[in-house]
């Protein structure tokens, strides 16, 4: 290290020198600068699974054009929308097909610890809405009180999921009425269920017995193809009647979804407090790492200073231990917060994963405030006189 920075630097590395001078400090400084690297990890982690787990449930349709109650702010949430306004859309030339989508929570009671799936029902004759991870599986709900479960669902073992077949049925109490689940497909479990299933909308209105099949959660549309969706949805809201209705392209919706819930729901805005905690621990550590290693040796550097060194001296060898803290501190930082994002995920089968992205964010952020912590400790310095240093 000593030779890289002598390299780098062109000169002793004097801030290297100072820092290990004291080695006690200099591992304490260390151990503070990787603990605020982990809080901000971790909280990055938890936002990232957010994100991840509100797009996921979208991933699973195939639409241009989503048409949803007033206030609809996720695709879980808000009122219904009548079938109508479908059939009125239909008067548009480029709206080809159209789709009632039907959502609910429906708790399996498995004694000790209920499975809360987000359930969906849909028209079974329709496997054009659907992705390809459940195109394959929509036949066997045209059984009625049939479903296809979550095999990543939490509370759900993997031997338990692997072995749900056709011909290997599970069957299961829910909303008082006993499904069987022929099939799985991959979800994953989220921060407002522990996974999803997938019904016919015969069977969800079986399930849900206040719901009607005149008014489902959100209405999917089909465009046809090369035509710009935008000009459609614009079209659409001047056709409509019902002028509360939301109507916005699926990607609008989904993106819109994924802004409420980082800015406006509590643990959106929780977690990004979280990350800013994480940002000024660190801030707070390596400044007054750097502060306190300047006092230590203000007669040194009042040396230097009468010898006619400046500013720019003094900021390179703040600035050099601000590097060593940041990049050293950085490394156990990564190792301890890519553990405990995979122990998390694992407990909580939320998507929690350390990625490339944010390793690069996180060790430019500490480079960046490391140096800034090593500007603020040389304020003294750089307008003090060398007589009033010693």
């Amino acid at each position: 290290m000593r030779r890289l920075l002598q390299w780098i630097f062109g000169r002793i590395p004097i801030g290297w020198l100072q820092l290990t001078h004291k080695r006690g400090r200099f591992m304490a400084a260390l151990a503070g600068v990787a603990f605020a690297n982990v809080l901000v990890f971790v909280q990055l982690g938890i936002m990232n699974s957010m994100s991840t787990a509100t797009l996921r449930p979208y991933e699973f349709f195939r639409a241009d054009i989503m048409i949803s109650a007033s206030d609809a702010n996720a695709m879980t949430e808000g009122g219904n929308v009548a079938r109508q306004w479908m059939l009125q859309a239909f008067a548009d030339p480029d709206i080809t097909d159209g789709l009632g989508l039907f959502v609910g929570k429906a708790a399996w009671d498995r004694g000790e610890r209920d499975i809360t799936f987000t359930t969906f029902g849909i028209d079974p004759g329709r496997p054009e809405f659907l992705a390809p991870i459940i195109t394959s599986e929509i036949g066997l709900l045209q059984v009625h009180d049939v479903a296809v479960v979550d095999r990543l669902a939490r509370g759900l073992s993997p031997e338990e999921a692997a072995a749900i077949r056709p011909h290997t049925p599970l069957s299961f109490e829910t909303q008082g009425r006993t499904l069987t689940a022929l099939g799985t497909f991959a979800g994953g479990g989220g921060f407002g269920g522990d996974g999803y299933m997938l019904v016919s909308d015969q069977t969800f209105l079986s399930l849900f017995a206040t719901r009607s099949s005149s008014a489902p959660d959100h209405i999917l549309l089909h465009v046809r193809p090369g035509v710009d969706v935008a000009d459609v949805v614009q079209r659409l809201r001047g056709l409509i009647s019902d002028t509360t209705v939301r109507i916005r392209s699926y990607a609008d919706a989904a993106q819109e979804e994924l802004r409420y819930q980082q800015t406006q729901r509590p643990t959106g805005v929780i977690f990004g407090f979280g990350v800013l905690i994480g940002v000024l621990v660190g801030l707070v550590i390596v400044y007054q790492v750097l502060s306190a290693d300047v006092a230590d040796h203000m007669r040194e550097y009042a040396t230097f200073k009468a010898m006619g060194y400046g500013p720019q001296f003094f900021f390179g060898i703040v600035v050099e231990e601000a590097l060593v803290l940041g990049i050293l501190g950085f490394v156990p930082g990564l190792a301890f917060g890519t553990a405990i994002l995979t122990f998390m995920a694992k407990v909580t089968t939320l998507p929690l994963a350390m990625t490339s992205s944010m390793a690069v964010m996180v060790f430019l952020g500490t480079v960046v405030f490391s140096i800034v912590s090593g500007a603020i400790a040389t304020r003294r310095l750089t307008a003090a006189d060398p007589a009033d240093l010693f």
